[in-house]
């Protein structure tokens, strides 16, 4: 069961589209326990393998652990590039939730532009 509720979801979905426009492709939330795809561009098939994904964005909770007191200063997000999209990934370790997001390309401040949105949402 999400610990989301339809306010939240309509929250985050309208966050991430203000932060990336017709850019984003789709919205899942996650825990390190479950996961809920929030969003779905309607251009997209439901056939993507969400599981591998979530799996290897569950992992965020780790990075937040391993980047603690780097030189780097503090950990804020993760860009993944593909050939046809990108992900970005937040993390809230302290209620242990986060969320990914696929968009289409960006300008690197619409990347930081969309990780502030949903950090936003998550606290």
């Amino acid at each position: 069961m999400s610990r989301l509720d339809d306010d939240d979801r309509d929250e985050l979905v309208s966050a991430c589209r203000t932060a990336t426009g017709d850019s984003l492709r789709s919205v899942t939330y996650f825990t390190p326990a479950e996961y809920e795809q929030v969003y779905l561009r309607s251009d997209l098939e439901r056939d993507a393998d969400l599981e591998s994904f979530v799996a290897v964005e569950q992992r965020g909770f780790d990075a937040e652990e391993a980047y603690r007191d780097s030189e780097l200063g503090d950990y804020d997000f993760t860009i993944r590039v593909f050939d046809a999209g990108y992900v970005t990934r937040v993390v809230n370790p302290e209620k242990e939730d986060g969320v990914f997001v696929t968009t289409d390309a960006l300008a690197m401040n619409g990347f930081e532009g969309v990780a502030s949105a949903i950090s936003g949402v998550l606290a």
